[in-house]
């Protein structure tokens, strides 16, 4: 029996709040296209207080803010990059080009093409979310992008040196100061002063997300992504203070993160209730993860792991940290998530921010038909064909020619008879009559 000792918003509820963000968005998306870089600069100066004379960064500007930051933070941005760039380049290594003959004098392939030019979006005006600039700007370059746009709103009135650094770092080839809605669109449509992107990629609060979804098919993106959602999996073999701290962990991202714990120990339940409540008294982003526990946290008790696991799998939560006797029963078994950590000694913040994995993941039960972002996702598996000789034409042109006329299609057919006649021996009639051959 799957039983809940807390609940979060009313679906009704969240639906009503995601309407009033898509009216922003589109009003937003309109005056842009309408109005372009005065538009963009009106916004940063509403939203951020921001009015530089060139929102583009020179290389003088990064140069400062590397230099900035001690000699210890300059490692720490290396050593997490060094982590990423690492299992970037073994996934896109694991992807090759293939050329085959499926049928003689037929020759098929494939090959991966990266996208030309990426914006990446990198939030900042909360947290100095720097982590994101490894995850998106490092993998398209990985990838084989050519020009990588980056952009992050101004923290606390200026660029904060240590994201402007990690872009840079990660391989940036523009960037830029800007932040919120305004900042992805004038990315996707273009400006007079911002060269439009092919794709955009990287996380953000709400407004962002929503303008990258209505974005979308202008140009393509890494997936719909909502708040940072968290749900821990959990059993006696862990106690309430770690499964608190990280519901908490992920619960400080913002006032409609949903966070999670799926138990099926009772005891393990209220004791983590319990423990929530004793660290919000001392936690320092207290308001921000209250808000979000007593708005969007869950505490969900099964019976069984059976019951659990199928629990899991219709939350389909982003971040899904397994503390259970037998972690990998759920690696074999879970179909519906954006990334798992598995143990104890792992967390979601190590996934955020070092360990190598990216941290842009699917919210919002998109872990139904996605992954994350990745290198492939930078990259277009693009497929072509030649064929080797007459009789192979031929033989494709009879067996086309004849699948086309169930379709009723004529002119297609014709494409096939032409070759038929072209490069055949035989002496076929086609099944329907043909434009006539030139003399």
């Amino acid at each position: 029996m799957i039983r809940y000792l807390k609940r979060g918003k009313d679906v009704q509820v969240r639906s009503e709040d995601d309407a009033k963000v898509r009216q922003t968005v589109e009003g937003i998306v309109r005056d842009i296209e309408a109005r372009g870089d005065e538009a963009v600069r009106e916004y940063s100066r509403k939203f951020d207080n921001w009015d530089p004379a060139d929102f583009r960064m020179s290389q003088a500007d990064i140069e400062a803010a590397r230099k900035s930051l001690s000699a210890r933070e300059i490692e720490d941005i290396a050593f997490a990059q060094k982590q990423v760039r690492n299992f970037a380049q073994i996934q896109r290594d694991s992807m090759k080009d293939v050329e085959v003959e499926t049928y003689p004098g037929v020759v098929l392939g494939h090959k991966h093409i990266p996208v030309n030019a990426v914006g990446c979006y990198i939030p900042g005006g909360k947290y100095p979310l720097l982590a994101s600039a490894h995850m998106s700007v490092l993998t398209a370059k990985v990838a084989g992008v050519k020009r990588v746009l980056s952009t992050a709103p101004p923290y606390q009135g200026k660029p904060h040196p240590a994201i402007v650094t990690a872009m840079s770092m990660a391989g940036a080839d523009e960037i830029l100061v800007l932040g919120g809605v305004q900042a992805v669109v004038a990315m996707a449509i273009g400006t007079p002063s911002i060269a439009p992107v092919d794709m955009l990629v990287g996380p953000g609060n709400m407004f962002v997300a929503e303008a990258k979804r209505q974005l979308y098919g202008r140009v393509g993106i890494d997936l719909f992504a909502g708040p940072t959602e968290t749900l821990v999996i959990a059993d006696e073999s862990v106690d309430g203070e770690m499964c608190a701290v990280d519901l908490l962990g992920q619960a400080e991202h913002g006032p409609t993160s949903p966070a999670i714990l799926l138990t099926n120990s009772e005891k393990l339940a209220r004791s983590t209730m319990a423990e929530v409540e004793r660290q919000l008294k001392i936690l320092p982003t207290a308001a921000i993860a209250a808000q979000s526990w007593a708005d969007y946290g869950e505490v969900i008790v099964c019976d069984t792991e059976a019951e659990m696991l199928k629990m899991a799998d219709e939350i389909a939560s982003e971040h899904v940290q397994v503390m259970t006797r037998d972690p990998d029963y759920f690696l074999a078994n879970m179909t519906n998530y954006g990334a798992l950590f598995l143990g104890p000694r792992t967390n979601v913040s190590f996934g955020d921010k070092v360990i190598g994995t990216n941290h842009t993941l699917p919210t919002n039960k998109n872990a139904r038909y996605t992954g994350g972002l990745w290198v492939g996702k930078f990259l277009k598996t693009c497929t072509y064909q030649r064929v080797l000789t007459d009789e192979a034409s031929a033989t494709m042109g009879e067996y086309c020619s004849r699948l086309c006329h169930m379709e009723n299609f004529a002119g297609h057919g014709e494409q096939a008879n032409l070759r038929v006649r072209r490069y055949g021996t035989r002496s076929e009639v086609p099944w329907y009559q043909p434009v006539p051959a030139k003399d």
